[in-house]
C-alpha cells in the first residue's frame, strides 16, 4: 500500500459521511448545475429542467425534514423508480436523516419485489406511479412492516402520500425554525444502505453498507481518476446498482459535475448529443455496440482506410505530446455529442480492439472491478496508468491478495479495507463464509502481476476442472469467442463424457442481421458451418 501511495495521481479531500458530501457540494459548487433532465421525456418538445447544487441540497434537507416529521428516523425506506431527480433526493434525504435507504430494482418481477419488501422490513417506500398497485397491496398485507407509501408522481389516493406534499411540508417546517434535521447525530459506521444481491441461482442476500464504506470508496477512486466541474455525466445504468449509484451519482457530485438522465437504451446516442455528455459510465456490451455502429457508418462512407491512416498519424503525434485527435476525428466524435472524453466501465472484459479504437478517437476508456459488497470498486485503471487486460490497480486504501494461488499465481481474490461491507443482514452463515478476519472473499479468481495490476480470470464457482487437474475459466474462452465477427455473446459450459475427459461446449448467439448485410442470406446450416460447427 505504501508503493501505491507514491503512485497517487490526485490529491483529494477526504469525506467520511454523506453530510460531509452535502457540505462540500454546498460550499464549493452551490451555483453549478447538478442535474439536467426533461420534465416529460416522451413529449415531442420536452421541457428541459436544470437544478443547481444549492437547490438540490435545499430539497434534500426539506424532504428529510418532512420524512422525519412523519416519524421515520431510524426506519428503513425503500426507493424504486427509473433514474430521476426524485430518486437522488430520496437517497440522500433518507441517509442524511438517520434512516436506512433500500434501493430496489425497478425491473424485478412482482413476486420477487414483494419478497424483498418483506425481507427489508422497511416501513416506508418512495416509488413512481407504475408501482402504485403493488405498494397498496403490500401495505394492506399483514406479512410486512410497510405503513407509509410515498409516490413521486402526483397520484390522488387515500392510501398514498405525495412526494411533493412532503417536500412542501419540509420547507414549511424549516421556515418555521425546525432544527430536527440539523440536530441529528449519525453513526457513519452503522448500516445506512441495504442492497440486495442478484438472486439468479439462490435467494438474494441483503448487503449492509455504511456511509463510511461508500465515502471511503469515493475518496479512494478520486485519487486515481479525476472529474471536472465542467463535466456532464449521463446516468444510464439503473441507479439501484452500486456501480451506477456510487460512480455516476455520488462520485459525480463529489467533483461538482452535472448529471443528466438517459431516456432509455435506444436514446443513448441522442442523449449524448443533446446533453453534450463528456463522461459516460457503461458496461462493455453497450460500448461495443456503439463502436460497431460507428465503424459501420465509417465503412458505408468509404472512409475506413482514411480513418486508419489518420489514427497512425495522430498516434505518432501523441508521442511528441501533440494531441490532434479531436480535430482529426471531429465528424466521428460528433456522433457522441462532440464532448465525450472518458468512459468508465466495468462488469465484464472489453475487447482490446474496441479499447484501442476508442482511444484512437480521443476517448479515454477506464476499466474498474468490484462488487456490491465492496461499495463497489476494488481496483481500477488510473488517469496515468493503464494496462489492457487487467482491471487496474487496487484502490489506495485497500489491501488485495490472492488466496491459495496455483502454480500460475491464480487464486481467489480477497480484499480488506474501509469499503468492505458490514456483512449480510440476518445471514450469519453467509457472512462467515465471505468475511474472515476482516478479509472479504470475492468468489472471483484472478492474479496480480509484478506491478500490482489485478487480473480477473473468472468466478470461482464457474471454474471447470479437467480430469488432469487443469483449471479452465469459461469467461476467458467466452471473451475470445465474442471477438469473432458476427457473434453477439456466448456461454461456455462443460459436458462430462463417460470414457474420456470433460468436453467443453459453447452456446453462441449470432447477429443474424449483420450476417445478412455482409454475407447475404444464410441458412442455419451455413451459419453453423461459418462458425466451424458440423
Amino acid at each position: 500500500m505504501e508503493e501505491r501511495e507514491n503512485r497517487k495521481v490526485h490529491q483529494v479531500q477526504e469525506i467520511k459521511s454523506f453530510r460531509e458530501l452535502l457540505k462540500k457540494m454546498e460550499k464549493e459548487y452551490g451555483k453549478n448545475t447538478a442535474f439536467k433532465y426533461k420534465k416529460e421525456p416522451s413529449a415531442k418538445e420536452p421541457q428541459f429542467i436544470e437544478k443547481t447544487y444549492q437547490e438540490f441540497v435545499n430539497d434534500i434537507k426539506a424532504l428529510s425534514t418532512g420524512l422525519l416529521d412523519m416519524g421515520l428516523e431510524n426506519k428503513r425506506v425503500i426507493v424504486v423508480s427509473n433514474n430521476r431527480y426524485e430518486w437522488c433526493t430520496t437517497y440522500l434525504a433518507v441517509t442524511t436523516g438517520n434512516m436506512v435507504i433500500v434501493p430496489l430494482d425497478r425491473a424485478l418481477p412482482e413476486g420477487e419485489m414483494k419478497t424483498l419488501i418483506e425481507k427489508s422490513e422497511a416501513e416506508a417506500v418512495v416509488f413512481e406511479k407504475k408501482f402504485k398497485e403493488i405498494m397498496i397491496e403490500m401495505k394492506q398485507n399483514q406479512n410486512n412492516n410497510l405503513k407509509t407509501l410515498i409516490c413521486m408522481d402526483d397520484e390522488e389516493n387515500s392510501e398514498i402520500e405525495k412526494y411533493s406534499d412532503i417536500l412542501k411540508k419540509g420547507y414549511q417546517l424549516l421556515e418555521n425554525g425546525s432544527n430536527q434535521y440539523e440536530n441529528i447525530k449519525i453513526d457513519n459506521h452503522k448500516m445506512a444502505i441495504m442492497l440486495f444481491t442478484s438472486g439468479t441461482t439462490n435467494l438474494p442476500k441483503a448487503v449492509m453498507l455504511s456511509q463510511e464504506n461508500i465515502c471511503a470508496n469515493i475518496t479512494a477512486i478520486a485519487t486515481w481518476v479525476k472529474l471536472y466541474q465542467t463535466d456532464t455525466l449521463l446516468s444510464f445504468l439503473p441507479m439501484h446498482h452500486t456501480f451506477e449509484c456510487t460512480i455516476t451519482f455520488l462520485y459525480g457530485l463529489y467533483w461538482g459535475a452535472s448529471i443528466a438522465f438517459c431516456d432509455g437504451l435506444k436514446y443513448i446516442q441522442k442523449n449524448l448529443q443533446e446533453y453534450k455528455i463528456s463522461v459516460f459510465v457503461a458496461v462493455p456490451l453497450v460500448l461495443e455496440t456503439m463502436y460497431k455502429k460507428i465503424q459501420k457508418a465509417i465503412a458505408e462512407k468509404g472512409k475506413t482506410k482514411l480513418i486508419h491512416t489518420m489514427s497512425k498519424i495522430s498516434n505518432c503525434l501523441l508521442k511528441c505530446k501533440i494531441d490532434l485527435r479531436k480535430v482529426f476525428f471531429k465528424q466521428v466524435l460528433d456522433n457522441f455529442g462532440g464532448n465525450l472524453r472518458v468512459v468508465l466501465y466495468g462488469a465484464a472484459p472489453m475487447n482490446k480492439e474496441t479499447i484501442i479504437g476508442y482511444n484512437n478517437l480521443g476517448i479515454d476508456l477506464i476499466q474498474g472491478y468490484g462488487l456490491t459488497e465492496t461499495s463497489p470498486v476494488i481496483a481500477c485503471e488510473t488517469d496515468r496508468e493503464k494496462r489492457p487486460g487487467s482491471v487496474g490497480l487496487p484502490l489506495i486504501n485497500l489491501q488485495v491478495k490472492i488466496d491459495n494461488p496455483n502454480e500460475e499465481g491464480v487464486g481467489e481474490i480477497v480484499v480488506k479495507g474501509p469499503s468492505v461491507m458490514l456483512g449480510y443482514y440476518k445471514n450469519e452463515e453467509e457472512t462467515k463464509k465471505s468475511l474472515k478476519d476482516g478479509w472479504f472473499y470475492t468468489g472471483d479468481y484472478g492474479y496480480l502481476d509484478k506491478d500490482e495490476f489485478l487480473y480477473v480470470t473468472g468466478r470461482k464457482k464457474d471454474v471447470i476442472v479437467l480430469r488432469n487437474g487443469k483449471n479452465v475459466y469459461p469467461q476467458e474462452i467466452e471473451f475470445l469467442i465474442n471477438k469473432i465477427p458476427y457473434i453477439v455473446e456466448s456461454l461456455v459450459y462443460q459436458r462430462e463424457q463417460s470414457n474420456t475427459d470433460t468436453m467443453l461446449c459453447a452456446k453462441i448467439v449470432y447477429d443474424e442481421q449483420l450476417i445478412k448485410e455482409n454475407l447475404g442470406e444464410k441458412t442455419e446450416k451455413n451459419i453453423k458451418k461459418l462458425f466451424g460447427r458440423k
